[in-house]
């Protein structure tokens, strides 16, 4: 809990009473590799902050391919709250690609929060403005050959490729694992 405060502390000030009504609040969870924390067609439900492990967003296009759009990792809020805040279903995966410990908030209590603390609107914006910075930033450029893609991805995840699996960074990236495994083993 510790970590989500010192998280949500980088973006205003709360008096020890706000810092508790925070973590009431909040609950911690754990959600097993795999497991979704929101899926689409569903009404996203919740806020999560990770405080260890590695979450991707995903969807399926009209061939039926799974395509990985985002990672968000530890110390970081996840949502997809354009359709959080409209009421609407989702149209991608939050999924696990490794076993996460999160800290999560349930639509009623991050909008309790909102009505609660003077001041809350201001921190959610900017925590908020950063998780979706995260979800939007454009994976690789398709127009650059698979290698310039992999390198970036590295340099920009530098923790991830040997936490998730392969599959999925392949995906990410827009080529097959097969190719992936040849990129990687030219590189070293």
């Amino acid at each position: 809990m510790e970590e989500l405060i010192e998280y949500i502390l980088q973006f205003g000030n709360l008096n020890g009473q706000q810092i508790n009504l925070v973590k009431k609040m909040a609950i911690e969870v754990q959600l097993q590799k795999d497991a979704y924390f929101s899926e689409a067609a569903k009404i996203p439900s919740q806020v999560g902050f990770i405080v260890e492990g590695v979450i991707r967003g995903c969807y399926y296009n009209n061939k039926g391919e799974e395509i990985t759009r985002c990672f968000v990792s530890e110390n970081s809020l996840v949502v997809d709250y354009v359709n959080f805040e409209a009421n609407t279903p989702s149209s991608e995966y939050l999924q696990a690609s490794t076993a996460c410990k999160l800290i999560v908030f349930s639509k009623q209590n991050w909008e309790e929060l909102s009505h609660t603390i003077v001041g809350w609107d201001n921190i959610k914006n900017k925590m908020v403005q950063i998780c979706m910075f995260q979800k939007s930033r454009k994976g690789p450029v398709i127009s650059q050959d698979a290698t310039t893609r992999y390198l970036e991805f590295m340099k920009n995840f530098p923790s991830l490729s040997n936490r998730v699996p392969l599959t999925y960074i392949a995906s990410y990236l827009g080529v097959t694992q097969q190719s992936l495994s040849r990129i990687r083993k030219n590189i070293r």
